[in-house]
């Protein structure tokens, strides 16, 4: 069982840039841009159901992005004081991109997808500098604590600023100053100023405590280790089989987290209570992110994920029953509850076993099977909603993934 320990004001550091970009995370990835963009594609003629198919193709084409990229910057961030830079140069430029997001005419839905992939790409390549950062942070007694403690001042951060910009939308535009694409762009800004102010401490100050010795061709030494890493990767077997199911149940995490608002929509929810509902979604994901890292110290780390997938599944097969607000309220409640902290615990059960030295290029695995997965989910829901014209059945599909994950997972040893 884990001790209770302060945080320290690296762990802090590193905690509030969850803070930070989860303005972007909540914004532009799930309440206001799907949305933002429904609108303009459908005014210019393109039907619901297809604006939700190419919402799922453009996430699905920027994880695929960084997925490929994934191992080879791991790699190279693992050479001395080389993981500030990546997260620096990656976090900027998608900060960048996200003002551009509310400079792009409402006519261009091409150009304002081009901008969105874009700009995730520079948010999920930046998570996997992040990510690694929790070795250099927090010893193995600890991760689970600050990575859940992450995670839930991540949601909080992303209340607060989703808060401002629900003043802007319930007060009609602070009075009608703003039109409601203007509304929708008035978020972008707050959630590239959010990142940008918040981020700054660790994009400033990020220490990192372990790297491998430096190379005179980085490129080179990095793809020679990332090879030396394939050919020994058995040796790790709880990393090589965890991975395994952390593909198939985070694609559902992932996938529901992206397309929520798109199909709330094709259910007729209108844009006002989608917004509500997230709000909720966000204040209930914080105490139970916290609550997550309790129970990993109460019950186990794996114990407590083996939680959080079986909710999933539950949540999978009941969207097939959906068909009241209650039932919408129902499911985005349960998702609160444990999309954080399974997120968290994943994050931290891997962490423990990955040799510290080379804990970048191990992230870039993750990521890449992280986000990898994360191209199928997008994609079966788009698929299967253009088939069958019922969103619904596309998260229920979802379901077959989490149990492949949930079997694997099981046979793993606990890391406690």
């Amino acid at each position: 069982m884990q001790k209770l320990v302060k945080l320290t004001k690296q762990q802090w550091q590193w905690i509030f840039y969850d803070w930070a970009n989860s303005g972007y995370g909540i914004l532009v990835v799930t309440a206001v841009l799907p949305v933002y963009f429904k609108a303009v594609a459908q005014h210019a003629g393109i039907s619901a159901a297809d604006s939700t198919a190419y919402w799922g193709y453009a996430n699905s084409f920027g994880t695929l992005v960084v997925s490929l990229l994934s191992p080879l910057l791991g790699a190279l961030a693992d050479y001395p004081q080389a993981k500030r830079k990546w997260l620096n140069l990656f976090a900027w430029s998608s900060i960048i991109l996200t003002v551009g997001l509310a400079l792009v005419p409402t006519n261009m839905w091409r150009l304002l997808l081009v901008i969105f992939i874009l700009s995730i790409i520079g948010y999920s390549g930046g998570n996997l500098f992040y990510d690694s950062f929790l070795t250099d942070v927090a010893d193995d007694l600890q991760m689970d604590m600050v990575s859940s403690t992450g995670y839930g001042m991540g949601y909080l951060g992303g209340v607060i600023a989703f808060i401002v910009f629900l003043t802007a939308q319930l007060s009609n535009g602070f009075g009608g100053l703003l039109s409601s694409y203007g509304i929708a762009k008035f978020s972008f800004w707050i959630a590239a100023i959010w990142w940008g102010i918040f981020g700054w401490p660790l994009l400033r100050h990020g220490r990192q405590r372990y790297n491998v010795p430096s190379a005179e061709n980085p490129v080179r030494d990095s793809l020679r280790r990332i090879k030396e890493t394939l050919k020994h990767i058995r040796r790790y077997r709880q990393i090589y089989w965890f991975l395994i199911a952390y593909f198939f149940y985070i694609d559902g995490v992932d996938t529901i987290f992206t397309m929520a608002t798109s199909i709330g929509k094709d259910l007729g929810v209108n844009t006002t209570t989608l917004m509500l509902v997230l709000l909720v979604v966000q204040l209930i994901a914080f105490p139970f992110s916290v609550l997550y890292g309790w129970l990993a110290r109460r019950l186990s780390t794996k114990k407590a994920i083996i939680i959080g997938i079986v909710i999933y599944i539950f949540i999978c097969i009941y969207a097939l029953h959906l068909k009241t607000m209650f039932d919408f309220w129902l499911l985005a409640i349960l998702i609160g509850t444990s999309q954080g902290g399974l997120q968290a615990l994943s994050r931290s059960y891997f962490g423990q076993p990955v040799p510290k030295d080379s804990s970048s290029e191990f992230f870039g695995f993750y990521n890449i099977l992280g986000k990898f997965s994360a191209i199928l989910g997008p994609l079966i829901v788009g698929v299967v909603t253009q088939w069958t014209n019922q969103s619904t059945v596309g998260v229920a599909s979802l379901s077959v993934l989490f149990l492949f994950g949930l079997i694997i997972f099981w046979l793993l040893p606990s890391t406690d």
